[in-house]
């Protein structure tokens, strides 16, 4: 039974570190990533659409993305919809696919991107205490309603913390990973 709001817990604490790998996955290198445009929405006959369902997307070189619309009549739509993002970059045309180059990343904004990525750590870390907090409370109330011990939930408390603390060291590692690929030049 005390185990499970340890599970629990540890599922909640895989899904922050999966909102944070793609959440990381789409802040731009300076190098080609097709996972950059997973957040992009196109207007497709009236219904936004995910990009990645309307056409393959290539990485041809280190710094061009390359996507090729299945429905060729598509392509004003996708153009429109990479201009209108936060993506900053933008579509090249030919009539037949569109062509992203990703710029090279100057210092300044390596920096700011670093400082994006170490904000968006810290929210996940916040995330992961107020998981810690929801199954803190949860150990607490069964030791209320006298469904365990006192000395269990001091055990259950223990336990609780250490999962807590492997999944910030988790998400400090997959800051500092996303941190050095920015910095490199």
């Amino acid at each position: 039974m005390t185990n499970a709001i340890i599970t629990k817990a540890k599922e909640r604490f895989e899904q922050s570190h999966q909102a944070l790998s793609r959440e990381y996955a789409s802040i731009r290198a300076g190098r080609a990533n097709a996972s950059l445009l997973d957040r992009i929405q196109v207007d497709y006959y009236g219904a936004p659409t995910p990009l990645n369902q309307l056409a393959s997307i290539t990485v041809p070189e280190a710094r061009v993305l390359m996507i090729s619309p299945f429905d060729k009549s598509s392509i004003k739509d996708i153009e429109r919809a990479i201009y209108e993002s936060d993506l900053g970059i933008t579509p090249a045309n030919d009539g037949t696919v569109v062509r992203l180059v990703i710029p090279a990343l100057t210092e300044e904004t390596r920096k700011e991107l670093a400082k994006d990525v170490k904000k968006v750590g810290e929210n996940a870390k916040i995330a992961i205490r107020n998981i810690r907090r929801d199954a803190m409370d949860e150990a607490k109330k069964q030791e209320k309603d006298k469904e365990i011990t006192e000395d269990e939930l001091k055990a259950l408390e223990k336990d609780i913390q250490a999962a807590t603390d492997e999944a910030i060291k988790h998400i400090d590692t997959m800051t500092a990973n996303k941190e050095n690929e920015l910095l490199e030049v």
